[in-house]
This record gives C-alpha cells, sequence and structure tokens, in this order.
C-alpha cells in the first residue's frame, strides 16, 4: 500500500468526498486545510497518515516517524489534539498485487530513499518531487517529455 502525500484536492467532488466520509470534519479541515489525492484504490476510504504520537484501533505504526489510520476515530482524536501531532489526510491509496511493487524495484521503475518526518509534513507539496528527485542527484529540468526504447 502506498499513500500519496504531495498531491492535495483541488476536485470539489473529491473534497465534497470527504465531507461525507467524516461529516464532522470542519475542525480538522481547519488544523489541516488539504485533503491528499492518496491514490486510485477505494476512493471512498480515508487515510491519515501521521506521527506515531497518537493511536487508535487499527493504527499501523510503519516507522519511528510515521504511522497510517484508516479507522474514522483517529479523526476525531486528531481533532481534540492540542499537541503538535503532524498529519496529512488522504482520500484513496495506491495498491499493487502480490509481488508486483517488487518486480517494479527490480526493474528501476522506483528511486527507494529513506525521509524524515519533516520533509513529508512541512516541504510544500510543489517542491517535494523536486527534491527528492534533486536528493539522487537528478535534476528534474534535464528530464525530456519523450520518451522511446533503448
Amino acid at each position: 500500500m502506498g499513500i500519496v502525500v504531495n498531491r492535495p484536492i483541488s476536485d470539489p467532488e473529491l473534497k465534497k468526498l470527504f465531507s461525507e466520509i467524516y461529516p464532522d470534519g470542519n475542525s480538522l479541515l481547519k488544523k489541516n486545510s488539504s485533503v491528499y489525492f492518496g491514490g486510485p484504490v477505494m476512493l471512498e476510504r480515508g487515510i491519515v497518515l501521521h506521527t506515531p504520537d497518537i493511536s487508535v484501533k487499527g493504527t499501523m505504526n510503519i516507522s519511528d516517524d510515521f504511522a497510517l489510520t484508516a479507522h474514522k476515530e483517529i479523526l476525531d482524536n486528531i481533532s481534540e489534539d492540542t499537541s503538535s501531532l503532524q498529519f496529512k489526510l488522504a482520500i484513496g491509496h495506491a495498491g499493487w498485487t502480490r509481488g508486483q511493487l517488487e518486480r517494479e524495484i527490480e526493474n528501476g521503475d522506483w528511486l527507494i530513499q529513506d525521509t524524515t518526518k519533516d520533509f513529508i509534513f512541512n516541504t510544500p507539496d510543489e517542491l517535494m518531487w523536486n527534491q527528492a528527485a534533486l536528493s539522487f542527484g537528478i535534476s528534474p529540468s534535464e528530464f525530456s517529455g519523450h520518451g522511446g526504447l533503448a
């Protein structure tokens, strides 16, 4: 499972979908006004990527810095939380069939790197991809818009 973390939803219909999933979300959106397109799978489901300082039923700690929760209870807890909890709300997620992601990684389709809470929660969305590519020494300005076979 993957979550896109740099594509805030601008489509009013998808924002409306968040309101349907979580009707009490106004106070939550005041804390973090962005809802992200997490991926094309299960758009009817909200997922929260957050720091692990809060946990409810179904929370999965994925590292020392990050946790994922798909249970609505997390949204209530975030709304009430006054600490420095960091989070991103997403609608949908990315998914792969068994072994598909591993094959894509073996094929070199993905660049894998560690990340930080600061990068995920504080880097402006429009800069994330560029900064990640630059960390590999890849300048996106050198990419071509043309495909081909070698």
